[in-house]
């Protein structure tokens, strides 16, 4: 896990198990990445614009980002899954000539996860949303 997060993140341990277990979904605009909770009742209410500079989360607008030490769960969210930053980081680059292929990451449905790079043998939500595997009970 700590390969995939930059060199000064430093998330607490409950701040990484929410980044990885929480239903989040993704949506890059600009180069930036909105971040929607999807765990929760009303996601519309918990979404979040995270700023990408030189290929790091470096901003949340959420308030426990500006709150508390280390980067919220929205930053690390983006920082754990590779693809997405990739995604938001090529889509920065249109800027420089550049070019647009859309302005939201689908990952192919034949995609490989990245479960066994994540902390503690927790899953994806994608694999947990599709039932390939499951939360561990602990």
């Amino acid at each position: 896990m700590d390969q995939l997060l930059p060199a000064d993140f430093e998330p607490t341990s409950r701040v990484l198990k929410r980044a990885q277990y929480e239903a989040f979904a993704f949506s890059v605009l600009d180069g930036d990445i909105r971040v929607r909770n999807e765990s929760h009742e009303k996601p519309a209410d918990h979404e979040y614009l995270v700023t990408v500079v030189n290929s790091i989360p470096a901003a949340c607008e959420c308030p426990a980002d500006a709150t508390y030490e280390g980067p919220c769960k929205h930053r690390v969210a983006v920082a754990i899954r590779p693809r997405i930053l990739d995604f938001a980081t090529k889509v920065q680059v249109v800027a420089d000539g550049g070019t647009r292929a859309t302005d939201h990451y689908e990952p192919a449905e034949s995609a490989q996860c990245d479960c066994d790079e994540l902390n503690e043998g927790f899953p994806c939500w994608n694999c947990v949303q599709t039932g390939r595997k499951a939360l561990p009970e602990k």
